[in-house]
This record gives structure tokens, sequence and C-alpha cells, in this order.
């Protein structure tokens, strides 16, 4: 935990517990609306190939992902971390220059 705590610069283990908590609720949400949004689409995981409807619904949670993270890391009191969190993530993958 001591490890974990001095890489990401926290202070507390209530603050961990939070930092999890939001980013199990962050994961489940995004594929949870993931399937909504492909159905919009027209893409029906009954009368589409299966790869068409997985790799819609994959590439539709990233940007969910992405917006649910900071959020709720907002609700729960972290906006920071996360904010910080999710530019050092969209640089890692190429996005540097959104976030200028």
């Amino acid at each position: 935990m001591n490890k974990l705590k001095a890489r990401w610069g926290i202070d507390s283990n209530w603050q961990i517990v939070i930092i999890f908590i939001v980013f199990a609720i962050t994961g489940s949400t995004s594929a949870k609306l993931a399937e909504p949004l492909c159905n919009l689409l027209g893409i029906y995981e009954a009368s589409s190939h299966w790869a068409v409807y997985w790799s819609a619904r994959i590439f539709l949670i990233f940007p969910i992902y992405q917006v649910l993270l900071v959020s709720f890391g907002w609700i729960f009191g972290q906006f920071q971390f996360f904010w910080a969190f999710e530019k050092k993530m969209l640089r890692r993958i190429g996005f540097a220059k959104l976030l200028q």
C-alpha cells in the first residue's frame, strides 16, 4: 500500500479506498452504458457479427470511461488526482495535443 500511495502522491489509506471505488464504479458504468449506445447506433448483439458488435462496444467504452472517470472523481472529491491521471493516460496513448 505504501508504494502505491507514494507513487500516486496520496496521503491516507482512506483516499486510496476512495480511488479504488471510483475506478470500480467507472469501469462498471462505462461497460454498462456501451450496450445502449451500440443499440442506439443500430448495432445489436443478436443481429450483428460478433466482431462488429464487440469492436463497436469497446470503441465506445473508451471515451465513456474517460468522461466518467473525471466525473466520478469530482463527485467523490478526488478531482485533482483523476484529472492528473487522465492527462497522463491520454499523453501515453498519443492524445497530448488535446491537452494543450
